[in-house]
């Protein structure tokens, strides 16, 4: 089973795997990408009674679908006054209630086929590193009254009540977001298309396409998949098949580690199941795990394949810096995976040309917007709603290539600069 070693893969309920695609399979629908994207999309059409057919290149989930922080929580990669100024902000306001139905879908999905495994835990702490009450409880107030959506304010002494950190400041809560393990959620629902009688095929990478006519080819090394539709999901491990989308987003690297076990260790810093990030551009983010007994903490992005060991000695500093009496918190694990980020920072949802669809560049906040991209696409394909039509202010533009890669790595630097002098200055 084609899956790096991580967390999610050693703690995985359901070890089955699938064969990969061989002979000529015709359906209503082909995926191509088999993460949580493309699994969303199959399931709302195979829910309609549609014939789906998912072409994965590795084992449903390889990708960040399968290896990310495991945080379910509305909004999107980029904030909401920079999506405004690109789309209005009536869209902005659509959009955003988009990214708070994806949240409601995962919840729903646990729920509903009982993905008990998945490890559903309520809460997210979104924290301060600087003094700034004022707006956080102006964010709450504007959040209440635009979308309904009720936000908890911390102050410094709640935080630090939970969070034995001086670094931490004031926080807001949001009681509506919760963590869980991502990989056995997205196995659970392969497990429910394959029992709605959908197809999946791992160890398949496509080869070729021809999308031109009514009726779409998809090609592998084994076989080929005819349909009238056919949906790019992959992401930050796309190839050259679909040229156009790979040079619409850019592969950015981020990093993971899981501690020993270390329960009363771990309750001297962190008090609260709650999952955790502060407010950086490029923060850190992490959860207690195992019912208390690990910590998973996760930070860092590179614009390239960088040494995880080298990252996790950043993380680490970065974790007892936060918390000096983790200082003999051992780590046990370590990953990294690729996440796809566009120039807009926000997902690319559309649709191509008749019956080519895609759905991608989760930008590191994609538990909630997967789910929405794939539902919206799947009511586009049965006609059943245009709302994929919301996210076309953010297309495929060009994320530049070479020089984009080099432009994110400065942007990065440059926000972890102000980041860094802001909390100076407080």
């Amino acid at each position: 089973m084609a899956y790096p070693d991580t967390y999610y893969k050693r703690t995985m309920a359901d070890g089955a795997t699938r064969g990969a695609l061989s002979g000529t399979v015709e359906c209503d629908a082909v995926i191509i990408g088999g993460g949580l994207a493309g699994l969303s999309t199959a399931l709302q059409l195979a829910r309609a009674g549609k014939r789906v057919a998912v072409l994965e290149a590795e084992s449903v989930g390889f990708g960040a679908s399968g290896r990310n922080g495991g945080f379910v929580s509305a909004g999107y990669a980029t904030d909401g006054d920079d999506i405004a100024r690109i789309a209005g902000k009536e869209t902005a306001r659509k959009l955003h209630m988009l990214s708070i139905e994806g949240v409601d879908f995962v919840r729903d999905n646990i729920r509903a086929l009982g993905i008990d495994d998945a490890r559903p835990v309520p809460g997210l702490m979104s924290v301060l590193r600087y003094d700034d009450a004022a707006s956080l409880k102006a964010y709450a107030e504007q959040t209440r009254r635009d979308y309904g959506y009720e936000l908890e304010y911390m102050d410094c002494d709640a935080v630090r009540s939970v969070l034995k950190s001086e670094r931490y400041f004031q926080a807001l809560r949001n009681p509506n977001a919760f963590h869980i393990h991502p990989l056995n959620y997205l196995r659970g629902i392969a497990r429910e298309i394959e029992r709605l009688g959908g197809l999946i095929f791992e160890q398949s990478p496509a080869t070729a396409t021809a999308l031109s006519g009514s009726e779409k080819r998809v090609k592998t090394a084994g076989g080929e998949v005819r349909a009238r539709d056919v949906v790019f999901t992959t992401g930050g491990y796309t190839g050259g098949l679909n040229g156009r989308l790979k040079r619409s987003f850019l592969p950015i690297a981020t990093y993971v580690m899981v501690s020993e076990e270390a329960p009363e260790l771990i309750a001297s810093a962190i008090a609260t199941r709650d999952a955790i990030g502060d407010n950086r551009r490029a923060g850190d983010y992490y959860r207690v795990i195992d019912d208390g007994r690990r910590l998973l903490w996760g930070g860092r992005i590179t614009t390239h394949a960088a040494s995880t060991a080298g990252l996790v000695k950043e993380l680490r500093a970065e974790m007892v810096g936060t918390y000096p009496q983790l200082a003999g918190l051992r780590t046990e694990l370590a990953w990294s995976g690729l996440m796809s980020y566009a120039r807009h920072l926000m997902p690319q949802i559309g649709r191509m040309s008749p019956g080519v669809w895609y759905c991608t560049a989760f930008g590191g906040h994609g538990l909630n917007t997967t789910a929405i991209g794939g539902k919206v696409i799947a009511e586009g394909i049965l006609g059943a709603s245009d709302r994929y039509r919301l996210y076309e202010p953010f297309g495929l533009v060009w994320a530049g290539g070479l020089a984009g890669l080099a432009v994110a790595q400065l942007t990065y630097w440059k926000l972890q600069a102000q980041d860094w002098w802001r909390e100076r200055a407080a």
